[in-house]
């Protein structure tokens, strides 16, 4: 797909104002919306609108039937044994949640070890430390190298016969590295350790097999792959999760309810109580679909080049400090400036209708590890361009200018 063609899918990168188009670099934080997704989610409130799972009537029946179509769409894409083995969240933090609460009372058990990384996103340390505290659970981190890599040698160390279970971000939303799940995966197999995987930040930028990589829990957000806010997948080996004790209760999750007791659902629907995001879920398929039309060849060779452009200019300036430097990095790159507070130079890029994140990223005991209260940071996307580039460039000369 020709690269100007994927550029005007989306009405927000085309200029809200006259030939003044925004320059959209945080696409770690959230991606922008392509149109084909806002049209179908429109479309299916228009002319679609019905629950799932209830009704007897054609309406439903068909929204059961996308839902379900989805489903597979998404089995299919990650290369799961089934689709059941694929429950709607809202996003990857509910999703931790999930996973604490429910593994918590079924396979971590007290005086057991969780091990995360330093690197790791607040939604994949909050939910284990709650647990940590109930059920004297020790949580043993993983410490990064001075390239910002994961160190392994480190990892081998610290995994024992009472490690419960590992859990690791793919695409680090600070420092960008790319960490080597089958490898890590691998170690935690060899000490029957549970294998999860925070793909929130890869899974629209690199090709994800769930088997090949032996992981069993896996988990993303809508929003950061094209699709809408409020919508997410957990990804689950079906031994775990046919075993594991629901999250939330209440309809469409269970198989009979008295006053005495009640039965559960086989999954994926013991998962899902309530009635689902359904039109989040439609939205979700067709961002899915956008992905699968352009083709991770195509997206990997467009942000690679933009990555390396991106850090070449960087390099160019003489002032700007990049925040690690992995062998393996994809798609953001984290700076300071000295003398300069992340937040002015997020002001000044804003001034300039370059946006950007700055702060801690949701990632604070990194932060403390790199020695800076906070970072700037570039997240591109294959919707971007070389002279959205060269204009978060001109940005940067634009701080100089201001602040030193």
């Amino acid at each position: 797909m020709n690269h100007d063609i994927i550029r005007r899918e989306f009405s927000l990168l085309n200029g809200l104002k006259e030939n003044d188009p925004i320059i959209y670099l945080d696409n770690a934080a959230t991606s922008p919306k392509p149109d084909r997704v806002i049209d179908r989610i429109s479309r299916f409130y228009r002319s679609e609108n019905a629950t799932v799972h209830r009704g007897v009537y054609d309406l439903s029946y068909r929204a059961t039937e996308n839902v379900n179509r989805i489903r597979r769409r998404f089995k299919d894409f990650i290369n799961a044994e089934s689709k059941e083995q694929i429950i709607f969240t809202k996003g990857t933090t509910e999703g931790f949640n999930l996973l604490a609460y429910s593994l918590s009372r079924s396979f971590i058990k007290e005086g057991d070890n969780i091990v995360l990384t330093q690197m790791e996103h607040h939604a994949n340390i909050l939910p284990w430390q709650t647990i940590s505290k109930e059920k004297n659970i020790e949580i043993r981190v993983i410490p990064i190298t001075k390239n910002g890599e994961l160190d392994l040698h480190k990892y081998a160390t610290l995994i024992d016969e009472r490690t419960a279970l590992v859990s690791v971000i793919h695409i680090s939303n600070v420092i960008g590295c790319v960490n080597p799940i089958e490898k890590i995966s691998a170690i935690a197999k060899k000490h029957n350790a549970i294998m999860v995987l925070d793909a929130a930040q890869s899974i629209s930028h690199i090709p994800i097999d769930v088997q090949k990589m032996n992981i069993d829990f896996m988990l993303f957000s809508g929003h950061k792959m094209y699709g809408p806010t409020g919508i997410g997948v957990l990804y689950g080996k079906k031994e775990f999760l046919e075993a594991m004790p629901p999250y939330q209760t209440g309809g469409s999750m269970i198989e009979f309810v008295s006053f005495r007791d009640s039965t559960f659902a086989p999954i994926p629907e013991k998962f899902e109580a309530g009635t689902p995001p359904i039109a989040e879920i439609i939205g979700l398929g067709e961002a899915l679909q956008f992905i699968k039309d352009i083709g991770f060849d195509i997206i990997g060779k467009i942000e690679d080049d933009l990555l390396e452009y991106t850090l070449e200019k960087i390099r160019e300036l003489g002032f700007v400090k990049i925040v690690g430097d992995p062998e393996k990095r994809a798609s953001l790159v984290s700076f300071t400036i000295d003398g300069v507070h992340p937040h002015d130079i997020g002001t000044i890029m804003d001034q300039e209708r370059v946006c950007i994140r700055v702060g801690h990223h949701c990632a604070q005991p990194l932060m403390e590890v790199l020695e800076v209260p906070a970072t700037a940071r570039i997240s591109i996307s294959f919707a971007n361009t070389y002279y959205d580039i060269d204009r978060f460039v001109c940005g940067l000369h634009k701080v100089k200018e201001i602040m030193m």
